[in-house]
């Protein structure tokens, strides 16, 4: 259950990522507030997530989920740059957290 508990606080970095780029550095209130609302639920997901998973693993995992997340969020709604380097990088963060599953 903690990686699933993981994986949604993974999510909700990404949904507070995209919130924190639409609140127009915290001048619009709706983003504000959803940016907060999401925080506070990723980490307190995260926090139930590191009582029986390892604090590496679970915050590479949390991280990397939100990084390729705001990567992909940004590419396919923001409509920010895809290019084959960025792309490389985006997968190489998979591969690191596959990996990091699969050791644990």
């Amino acid at each position: 259950m903690s990686w699933v508990y993981l994986f949604l606080a993974g999510l909700l970095e990404v949904v507070w990522a995209v919130a924190m780029k639409q609140s127009h550095g915290f001048t619009r209130a709706v983003p504000t507030g959803i940016m907060l609302v999401a925080m506070a639920g990723s980490f307190g997901l995260l926090a139930v997530a590191m009582r029986s998973l390892p604090l590496g693993t679970a915050y590479m995992v949390w991280t990397g989920i939100g990084a390729v997340g705001a990567f992909v969020v940004g590419v396919l709604m923001l409509g920010e740059v895809l290019t084959v380097q960025r792309t490389i990088a985006a997968l190489l963060i998979v591969a690191g957290l596959v990996t990091m599953k699969l050791s644990s």
